[in-house]
């Protein structure tokens, strides 16, 4: 796995009334701090990345549909430059997965219906100057095919 990156397997709690699924808790061993909450959308088969954050870690949940988050390791230095790691969040494997600063990422909707990324961001975005850097999804500087790998 990428250096600094974690997940964090989450439960559902589930009875006749519906269901519970605590994501980030402040006495999580890799919460820093809080900076926002926002909500992403993705639709099947659509690739948002890629881009990365000088300062900002991020916390990915999936709350509805699957997705497959895609990070790659740029960071000089770190012991796993040119890495890439694949995860699939969402209904069928509920995680929360902790994106450092400096790894890019992107993720592509999966299956036949929206997936949607709650995000609790450890920076609060400045629309003045966003720390965020966006690479183009098919960029031959990344070493990542975002087809489906059939087989």
């Amino acid at each position: 796995m990428i250096e600094g990156v974690r997940t964090k397997r989450l439960k559902v709690i589930a009875d006749e009334r519906g269901f519970l699924m605590e994501m980030m808790r402040d006495d999580d061993e890799f919460f820093q701090k809080f900076g926002q909450v926002y909500l992403s959308v993705v639709y099947p088969g659509v690739v948002k990345g890629w881009h990365y954050h000088r300062r900002q870690t991020d916390h990915f949940v999936i709350v509805k549909g699957m997705a497959k988050v895609v990070l790659y390791d740029t960071r000089e230095g770190s012991k796993t430059k040119g890495e890439i790691n694949e995860f699939f969040l969402g209904d069928q494997n509920p995680l929360l997965l902790v994106i450092p600063p400096l790894v890019l990422h992107g993720m592509k909707g999966l299956g036949a219906e929206p997936a949607y990324l709650v995000n609790t961001p450890s920076e609060h975005y400045v629309h003045a100057e966003p720390d965020e850097f966006r690479i183009p999804p098919h960029s031959p500087d990344i070493p990542y095919d975002w087809d489906r790998k059939d087989g």
